[in-house]
Parts: structure tokens; sequence; C-alpha cells
């Protein structure tokens, strides 16, 4: 999907780029297009050609990098993104990059990840209403009120949660270190939030007694155990690999479970040659040229608010500036201190 705006500013971006669709633009874009031509068509290529052109040349004028999580579709991922990852990944290439804009290519709560750890610099998200399930689903007063029943807790808090929850937590995790981060921590007893399935599958890898929030992600609470038991049936000799965001009897059902980094590195290393990614549907259509030689089978759930930026609005923010991301630094500098702590224990 090119398109998500309005059509004032499609004619507006229009008016300011070449944004029709021609073999020379082809041509100029055809080295990003070998990255991904198993899963864009060249007539979808030859649309998207001129904008992933037009954000390419307006990064080096606006001095800007785009930071896109491995969630993002495949013309964004190969087409106009400087660095890719998953959300520590992108946590820490945050506080390394040079430029003086970051155009973040994922969730709110990245974006203000990335503002939190570069206050110095501007953060853009190319639409605002990019939201998470998860960081939705908890607050601050939550976090208190967990505390209040499990005083002396530390409180370890998914990166996928608003400023104000991080600030409120003693530390961040993602879903490729959290076992670390809890293991981590005094005590016996550790409060995780807000992801309660990703705090059950970290439970059976710790010797920590967890007590969790009861929150979700929408994509991953969709995976159902006894579908992926009928897939083995029709599929006997496909991988299942899935995100530790799935209940624990979908992890069960599975032969490897990791983060989105850690999904495509088990890909990567062992090629097999059929896979079920058990996650958001752009995973394997973004390494699917990298690994010809494996296939890449459903099922897979699409997220609707990663899939809420697209070239047009990355442009239209980077044309425009709109989107800064504000962090109140009160605020930002106490969450600072929780990812910062999650970044140090690497």
């Amino acid at each position: 999907m090119i398109f998500s705006g309005s059509s004032e500013m499609k004619s507006q971006l229009e008016a300011a780029f070449d944004l029709e669709p021609s073999a020379a633009m082809f041509k100029e874009t055809e080295h990003l297009y070998q990255r991904a031509n198993r899963v864009i068509p060249e007539a979808d290529w030859l649309a998207r050609a001129p904008y992933i052109k037009a954000i390419n040349d307006l990064k080096a004028e606006k001095d800007a990098v785009v930071l896109a999580h491995n969630y993002m579709t495949p013309d964004i991922y190969h087409g106009v993104a400087d660095i890719v990852g998953d959300s520590l990944q992108l946590a820490i290439e945050a506080t390394k990059v040079k430029q003086s804009t970051i155009i973040q290519g994922g969730v709110h709560f990245m974006a203000e990840t990335s503002k939190i750890l570069s206050p110095e610099k501007t953060v853009l998200i190319p639409d605002r209403k990019a939201g998470c399930s998860l960081a939705e689903s908890i607050t601050a007063a939550d976090i208190e009120m967990m505390r209040a029943q499990y005083p002396g807790a530390k409180v370890v808090s998914y990166v996928n949660t608003t400023a104000e929850v991080k600030a409120a937590s003693d530390i961040c995790c993602t879903s490729s270190n959290a076992a670390k981060i809890v293991d981590a921590q005094e005590g016996d007893l550790v409060i995780m939030t807000p992801d309660g399935h990703l705090a059950q599958n970290v439970a059976k890898q710790t010797k920590k007694k967890i007590v969790y929030w009861e929150g979700a992600c929408m994509v991953h609470i969709e995976f159902k155990a006894d579908e992926l038991r009928e897939y083995r049936k029709y599929e006997p000799d496909a991988l299942i690999i899935g995100h530790p965001e799935c209940p624990t009897d979908v992890i069960d059902e599975c032969d490897f479970s990791g983060s989105t980094a850690g999904m495509i590195d088990y890909v990567r290393k062992n090629k097999p040659e059929k896979v079920l990614l058990i996650t958001e549907c752009s995973m394997g259509s973004n390494i699917a040229n990298e690994v010809p030689e494996v296939n890449f089978l459903g099922p897979c759930n699409l997220c609707p608010h990663m899939q809420k930026i697209t070239l047009e609005n990355i442009l239209w923010s980077l044309h425009t500036g709109e989107g800064a991301v504000e962090v109140e630094e009160k605020l930002a500098a106490k969450a600072r201190l929780a990812v910062q702590r999650m970044i140090d224990l690497k």
C-alpha cells in the first residue's frame, strides 16, 4: 500500500515531487527492487519507485534516517529503511544515528522511545494513529497499583509501552531479552507488564516467580494451538517459529520461539525448506529474497497499526515535518533510565 492519507496530501505531494511512474524511475530504484522481487510484482514496484526515490533523495536533504521495524511492509523495509530490526535493535540504534531527524517506521511507542533516547533529535512518526494494543492496555496508575499489591517487587515493563509507563517502571525489556532482564532483578518475585503471554512464556525460563498484567497483542493473541496442530498434519516437514507474545499453548507447538530479530536470524542460519512464522505477515516477505530456498507458509496476521505507515506518509512527514513526537523532559528522564538499564544489560 502506498496511499494512506487524504486526497489533499496526495495532490500536494504530486505538486512537490515527480511521482509519475516511469521506466526511468524503475531503473533508478531497481537495485533496491532486487531485494524484494519475490514478493512485490514489477507493476507494484513501478508505482512505488517514484515515492522511494523521492524519500531517499529527501533524506539526504533533510539530514534524516529511517528506522524501520521488522513488521514494516517490504517496500519500506527494502526501499527506504536505513536501519531495520526489532524493538531492542531500534532502541539501541536510535542512540547511535548521526542524523538530526529520525523517521520512525513503526508504531507510536517506538517513536517515543527514540525521542526519549535521543532528545536532541527531531523524531517524526508518519501516522500518529499507529498505536499498539499493548501500550494502550496499561497506565502508570496500574503500575502503582501492582507495586502496592506486591511491595518491593521490581517492575519489568515491555518496551511496547508509553513513556508514562516506562517512567513508572524499574527497567524495560523486549521479547529478545525478557528472561535475562527478569533474572537480573533483585528478589524472588518480579512484576511484568503489560503482556501476560510474554510473562507466562518467560516464567518457563526462569526460577523467579512472575506476576503480570494481563495485556495482549492483538496480532499474536489470534493464533491458536489447534490450528498449528492441523497445519502439522498437512505440512509435517515445516518448522513452526513463533513470537513469545503468543499464548503459551501456541508456543508449546512451536519448534523455535524468539523475538522478530531472533526469528529472522534462525531462518537465515538454518534455512528450513518450509517454515510457518507465527507473527505479523510482513516478516516472511522481508527476508524472502535472502533465503530463496525457504518456502514461507501461512498462517500470519496483519497488524493494522503497523500498516498505517506507508511510503506516502513517510514522504509527507519528511516533506512537511509533521508528526513530531515530544516527551516532557521530566517524564523522559525517568523513562530513559528504565530503557537505558535494559540496554546496559544487553
